[in-house]
This record gives C-alpha cells, sequence and structure tokens, in this order.
C-alpha cells in the first residue's frame, strides 16, 4: 500500500481562546491527494505561553497524532511542511514510529526496518525554554486501577494535584469524583474519513501506542494550566514484551514502558521546556503490587474499570466488564488475590473462572501457550503468585480455570520467589519530592 506515496505533515491551526487545535495532514500519490484534519478541544485559555514554547508543543503534537493517519499506507516518503526536525529529533520520531506500531507491523506482517526515515536539517539547533510553573501536579486518569492507586498515593501524602482526563467518560468522571479531585479536560477526535477508509478494507488498521499521544497531550494541558508535574501510572510490568518480530520486541505495551519514559523525558529536557516534568508514579510496582494497593479501597469497586471495550469509539458496550478479553481475565486473577470472592463476583458480575470458553486466554495469560495478549496485562508469573495466594485462600476452590491451576502448575511454583513480585523496585525517575512515597 505503500507504492509511490508520501505523507505530508501540512500544519496546524490553533485557537486558544476558542480551546481548539486542528492538525492537517495529507497523503500524496502522483496527481492525487487526501486530506485529513485531526482535532484536539480543551477548556478556553488564557495562559501567557511563549510563542516558541507553543510552537514547539504544537509541532510535536501533529506528529505523534499524525501516525493515526501515516499508518493508513505507511508511506516511505515524509515530508514536513511547517517546520524541520534536528537529527536527535529525527532519531526519536523514527524510535516512536518504529517501536510504538510494532504491534500494527506485526499484525499486519509489515517489513518495518527501514520503513521510517523523518527528514532532520543537520545544521538545525533547538534548544529548551524556560517556563517555570507552579509546583502542582496533573494526573492522567484513565477509570482503571492503576490511576486511581496514584491519586490515592497522593491523596495519602497530601500532594496537590489534579485529574487529566482525554474523552470523558462515565467511568473516569465517577472515579475522579470518589477522588475528589478536579479535571481538565481534553477531548481528540479523529478524522472521520479514517474510520469510512477502514470500512473499505484497502487500508492498514491497527494498534497505535495512545499513551504517547497522551504524554504529549499532558505537556500542553500542564503549560496551557499551570502544572509543573505530569503524572502517569505505567507499571514497571509494561517493561516486558509480547513477542519477538524481524529481530525486534514487539510490546503492545512499549508506549508505557520504561524505555519509552526515558526517550520522552529525554526529548522534553532537550527539546521542549525541563519545566515541564514526566513521570510514572508508579514505575517501581509490578501489577500485582499495585492490585494488592487497590484493593484497600473499596469504594471503587463498582465504579472502575479496567476494560477497555468501555473506551472504544462507538461502543455500544453497556457493561463495565466484557468478562471475554484478557484484560478482564487478568484483573479478575489479580484481584482474585486481595478480596474475597463474594466482594470479587459483585464488581464483575460472574466468576469467570468457571468459565470454561476462558481457557485459552488464561494458558496464554500463564506463559504456557502462543504468546502473551496483545493487551496491558502482567506477566505470567504475576498470574502464577495471584492464582497462588487465591488457592491458599480455598475460595475457589472447584472452579474450572482454578482447578486447571492447582493441577497443572501449582505444584510447579516457588512462591518464596513469587513474593519478590511485591517489592519495591528502582525509584530513578521519580522526583525527590514523591520519593517518600516508597
Amino acid at each position: 500500500m505503500s507504492e509511490l506515496k508520501k505523507f505530508v505533515f501540512v500544519g496546524y491551526d490553533a485557537d486558544l481562546v476558542k480551546g481548539e487545535v486542528l492538525f492537517h495532514y495529507s497523503i500524496k500519490s502522483g496527481n492525487e491527494t487526501q486530506d485529513f484534519t485531526d482535532k484536539i478541544l480543551f477548556a478556553p485559555s488564557s495562559s501567557h505561553i511563549p510563542e516558541e514554547l507553543l510552537k514547539s508543543l504544537l509541532n510535536n503534537l501533529l506528529i505523534v497524532l499524525g501516525m493515526s493517519y501515516w499508518k493508513l499506507y505507511c508511506p516511505p516518503i515524509i515530508e514536513i511542511k511547517p517546520f524541520s526536525l534536528t537529527k536527535k529529533q529525527a532519531e526519536f520520531w523514527n524510535i516512536v514510529y518504529t517501536k510504538g506500531l510494532g504491534e500494527f507491523y506485526y499484525k499486519n506482517k509489515i517489513d518495518f526496518r527501514d520503513l521510517i526515515n523523518f527528514p532532520f536539517d543537520d545544521g538545525k539547533e533547538i534548544s529548551p525554554i524556560n517556563f517555570p510553573r507552579e509546583d502542582r501536579s496533573l494526573v492522567g486518569i484513565g477509570g482503571g486501577k492503576d490511576s486511581i492507586v496514584s491519586g490515592e498515593l497522593l491523596r495519602k501524602h497530601d500532594k496537590n494535584f489534579d485529574a487529566f482526563v482525554v474523552n470523558e467518560h462515565m467511568i473516569r468522571s465517577d472515579v475522579i469524583k470518589i477522588m475528589n479531585a478536579n479535571s481538565i479536560n481534553f477531548r481528540h477526535e479523529l478524522d472521520p474519513v479514517i474510520f469510512e477508509l477502514n470500512k473499505t478494507k484497502n487500508v492498514y488498521n491497527g494498534h497505535v501506542p495512545v499513551s504517547a499521544y497522551y504524554a504529549f497531550l499532558g505537556l500542553l494541558a500542564a503549560a496551557l494550566y499551570n502544572y509543573r508535574f505530569i503524572i502517569v501510572s505505567n507499571e514497571e510490568s509494561a517493561n516486558y514484551g509480547n513477542v519477538e518480530y524481524l529481530g525486534e520486541v514487539i510490546n503492545h505495551q512499549w508506549s508505557k514502558s520504561l524505555e519509552f519514559e526515558n526517550l520522552f523525558r529525554d526529548y522534553v529536557s532537550s527539546f521542549i521546556s525541563a519545566d515541564l516534568v514526566y513521570f510514572s508514579l508508579l514505575r517501581p510496582l509490578k501489577e500485582i503490587k499495585i492490585t494488592e494497593i487497590f484493593a484497600r479501597y473499596p469504594e471503587y469497586f463498582n465504579f472502575f474499570s479496567s476494560c477497555n471495550r468501555n473506551f472504544r469509539i462507538n461502543n455500544e458496550e453497556k457493561n463495565k466488564w466484557c468478562r471475554q478479553c484478557p484484560k478482564c481475565l487478568f484483573v479478575f486473577t489479580m484481584l482474585s488475590a486481595f478480596i474475597s470472592k463474594e466482594k470479587l463476583i459483585s464488581i464483575f458480575g460472574k466468576n469467570l473462572f468457571e468459565d470454561n470458553n476462558l481457557l485459552p486466554l488464561f494458558k496464554e495469560l500463564l506463559g504456557i501457550s502462543k504468546i502473551k495478549p496483545f493487551e496491558c496485562v502482567g506477566t505470567p508469573e504475576e498470574m502464577q503468585y495471584a492464582l497462588y495466594l487465591a488457592s491458599e485462600k480455598q475460595e475457589f476452590n472447584g472452579s474450572f480455570l482454578m482447578d486447571f491451576f492447582e493441577k497443572n502448575i501449582l505444584s510447579l511454583l516457588k512462591p518464596f520467589q513469587l513474593n519478590q513480585l511485591l517489592s519495591i523496585g528502582s525509584t530513578e525517575n521519580i522526583p525527590d519530592e514523591f520519593k517518600e512515597f516508597f
């Protein structure tokens, strides 16, 4: 689909008073041009951002949001009309478009090697812009247990924060209300043409690293509304990949990984502003430890959801949990270790361990079949340890999946080694103001 095609980053139109930025792209093939407009909406702002900083923030948003349109055809030729990149910036975007779209390439059988080559000006230099912000935090809230734990850790230590939401949703709103937090809301709207093209089957379709989108949107929000820290809730478990493809480890959660976090932090401090600080508060923790902490906050049990079907565009799912996907089964398993069977069933509406149809997913999550599911789930070791802890409680005796685990895996485990999964890892990227949490 990439023959003779060129992808053009055309530019953007920004109106901060109106609270709207339109990002423009085009795909050219011979004499034909296909145009796209991506839209970001937010509360009107009268913030006096230095013009060069605003340009930098929007230039970078233009590039990251363009991924949704570039991947339709994966054109090998890239043109950036309104500005040029330094060599180091181009290298950053080559990595983001390569590793961030790894799952997309794998599922579409695309050879990504040497596919991405962002143009750059070899003589160009860019310096970060000084723009001191108030010592306040903006915390990304997705509606799941991870961001809830971040919010509660901040509340426990009396840290001032507001919630950051991209695309408001009832689940997110309910969680923020329980947190008693104010929120900054952005809306991201894809060009409707993209959905029409996806129906034709003449374009590529698949996963994008949405956490990278949110990282750059968080920078803009922090600059507009006077926050120093942009806090996300990406755990240590996000570093583990799914499968190797063409010599590269493909990780569904790459834009949540430490590798991306380090690349992004370096990029921001080098080319945007060292006064905007992005980090993951939960990086020292694995999923199972986060779940252990979350289980201390039952006030969220009937309101949170980690099932991504809730947040899909044009979603018609009425339940908070589809009870069929890897995420639902993984979260059910994690929680089974720390809360009662009765509470767990009240959250999900049924005992997922009794669903025989989930056995193939169960095996994948346990690491004994195929590959790790392409979802935001933890490691097989975490699954094993959670099931060991749940088995010790004996509440799920007789359930189909628990019986499978106890008959085939339990005797092979070394719990004294697995309990290290509850330990605290490196706090290297966490600012000193927040290290007391651990």
